[in-house]
């Protein structure tokens, strides 16, 4: 059976036009996969990783910050379509700001849509005006991103450097029936039966598109890796000075957990030989759970932001052609997201942090919240939406006041509802310390959220008037 499927599967994919290295990729998770390899990492295997370096600790000049980032490259995984949003498109063209920044004096400037791609390229711009580093932007697009981002991108004529593309694909695999592991068949939209291979496919995409060695031939020493949904990974020369200062091959940005921090990928060290490993929320087994979560046992999570020297990056590419030992990720879905009655799927996917654990030598550094500004869900757009964060002159997203946890229900869930109801503007969240939205709400102009705000479900779709106050008690004049 498993033969059958695999064959099925690189005969689909070559016929694609997959990279070699991202069939080869597929081909070794496979045999993972079929052998019933989970990909777990048990607690009782591993340490916390402990006493990083902080990235407010460092003592850089401006002299050696202006020299590493001279030599850096900042690469962005674009491949993500917001489909929990109910996007069809690259989440970075959603509308994340609608105001222009802060001048140098604290005067707010005028009013601007700007997309998340927006922000991403002006902090590009503004680096390489302050710096004079040439500072190229490369994107890693899917096959399903990359057609409207280069669009988006048409009117910065000035981002490409020295000749070196905007962009690089990600590659795609099949999903696999979860009965029988062969490829599934979806006749009433064909692009159901693809999925990208995770953020893991970062280094066979990487070693097919030659962007590694492009860059160094250009001059460039380091890489500046971040996801596009993540505004907080702006280019920064202290932590770029401070890697290339260490020697280390690669670097993660880690930042100390919160009761709130629920997700994500962490850090630890295996006990068998000290290696650093990752490990992400499915690798964690159900019983070790509340322990992975515990900040007083493991204190960091992985913020997806790393650093990379692309002569150590290019040397593992070339000696493994691009098929990095990553531990499997087994996805379970159904083969249509929107779709619960469609058939069960297995994705296979990877982490691009698990490549902690390939680079001797690999090391990771504390850095702040302002380094981690994710957007997963309407609530966190909310949020960066509001007048919690002021955008300022260099299109850095900084924060006002400790940002309030918001909690919006399902009915804002996707964009087009979300939009809907925030039509005149996200509402002041500055007083308050957090928001709680049941039901179906329509905010006004002008709103105010103070303290506890909460709202509850009035049973049938309400508005909040323009100019009102939202109270624990909920709206108030």
């Amino acid at each position: 059976m498993s033969d059958r499927g695999l064959a099925l599967a690189r005969s689909k994919m070559q016929a694609e036009g997959v990279a070699p290295a991202a069939i080869e990729t597929f081909t070794r998770f496979y045999h993972l996969l079929e052998s019933g390899e989970t990909g777990l990492v048990r607690e009782a295997d591993v340490e916390p990783l402990t006493d990083l370096p902080r990235h407010a600790d460092l003592a850089v000049s401006d002299a050696d910050a202006e020299a590493a980032l001279a030599r850096t490259a900042i690469i962005k995984l674009n491949g993500g379509l917001g489909t929990s949003m109910g996007m069809d498109r690259a989440k970075s063209l959603l509308t994340v700001r609608d105001d222009a920044p802060a001048d140098r004096s604290g005067e707010a400037g005028g009013t601007e849509s700007l997309t998340f791609l927006d922000v991403i390229v002006r902090q590009v711009r503004a680096a390489r005006a302050a710096t004079g580093a040439r500072l190229p932007l490369v994107l890693m697009n899917s096959f399903r991103t990359r057609d409207d981002t280069l669009a988006a991108l048409a009117p910065y004529d000035d981002l490409a450097v020295d000749g070196l593309p905007v962009d690089f694909l990600q590659n795609r695999e099949p999903k696999l029936r979860a009965d029988t592991l062969e490829p599934v068949e979806w006749p009433a939209d064909p692009s159901l039966e693809w999925c990208p291979p995770g953020h893991g496919d970062l280094y066979p995409a990487l070693h097919a598109s030659g962007v590694v060695r492009a860059l160094l031939d250009a001059g460039f020493r380091y890489a500046s890796v971040s996801n596009s949904d993540n505004l907080g990974a702006a280019p920064d020369g202290a932590i770029a000075a401070w890697f290339a200062a260490s020697g280390a091959p690669y670097a993660a940005e880690m930042c100390l957990k919160t009761p709130a921090d629920v997700k994500g990928g962490q850090l630890v060290v295996r006990k068998s030989d000290g290696r650093i490993v990752q490990r992400e929320t499915a690798q964690t087994h159900p019983d070790d759970v509340d322990i992975s979560l515990d900040p007083t046992v493991h204190r960091y999570f992985h913020t997806n932001n790393l650093w990379f020297d692309l002569e150590a990056l290019a040397a593992e590419l070339d000696r493994t052609g691009g098929v990095l030992e990553l531990p499997l990720i087994r996805n379970e879905k159904t083969v249509d997201p929107t779709d619960p009655s469609s058939p069960a799927v297995v994705q296979i996917e990877s982490a691009m942090g698990a490549a902690v654990a390939v680079f001797e030598g690999a090391t990771a550094i504390e850095v702040g919240r302002e380094r981690f500004l994710p957007v997963k869900t309407t609530s966190d757009l909310l949020l960066m939406r509001s007048d919690v964060y002021e955008l300022t002159g260099d299109y850095r997203l900084v924060a006002q006041v400790d940002a309030p946890l918001v909690k919006l229900s399902k009915t804002y869930k996707q964009i087009a509802g979300f939009d809907e109801r925030f039509a005149q503007g996200a509402p002041s969240l500055r007083a308050a310390s957090s928001l709680t939205v049941d039901g179906d709400w329509t905010f006004g102009a002008g709103v105010r959220a103070e303290g506890d705000a909460a709202l509850a479900d009035a049973g049938e779709p309400a508005t909040v008037p323009d100019g009102a106050t939202v109270t624990a008690d909920g709206v108030t004049s």
